[in-house]
């Protein structure tokens, strides 16, 4: 008798995780998309089949990085490559106005280069000085 009511038990418990299978098995096909929408973008609807969730960002930030590619760090790091070449477009040259030992004159630009490194120098540490987005 107790086996019979242990099969019985058995068997309505197996039936009852077969009724529920189903019902799972349609949660498991059910996606998630997560889309950024961009100002006053309509966010896609969802259908049968999938949930959407939609981040919404200003319009101003539709065609900026993504903040996880940005370059971070200070300002010196993220230097143009016009101004990184504007130091090179100096070399080598010759003549008045380049601080050069060579040619005649070449040794009055050191004054001048001087005075430019001084402020570039000042520039770059008040920019280092100041918060972001001031």
């Amino acid at each position: 008798m107790k086996t019979r009511m242990f099969i019985a038990l058995t068997a309505l418990t197996g039936a009852g995780l077969a009724a529920a299978l189903p019902a799972g098995a349609q949660q498991a096909q059910q996606r998630t998309r997560e889309i950024i929408v961009y100002g006053n973008d309509p966010c896609p609807r969802a259908t049968d089949d999938s949930v959407v969730v939609c981040a919404r960002r200003p319009e101003k930030d539709r065609y900026r990085l993504p903040e996880a590619l940005r370059p971070s760090g200070p300002p010196q790091l993220s230097q143009s490559w016009q101004v990184r070449s504007k130091q090179l477009a100096t070399i080598g040259q010759t003549g008045p106005g380049t601080c050069s030992g060579v040619g005649p004159g070449g040794n009055i630009g050191c004054g001048l280069k001087e005075i430019q490194q001084g402020v570039a120098e000042r520039n770059e540490q008040e920019a280092a000085d100041t918060a972001p987005g001031q």
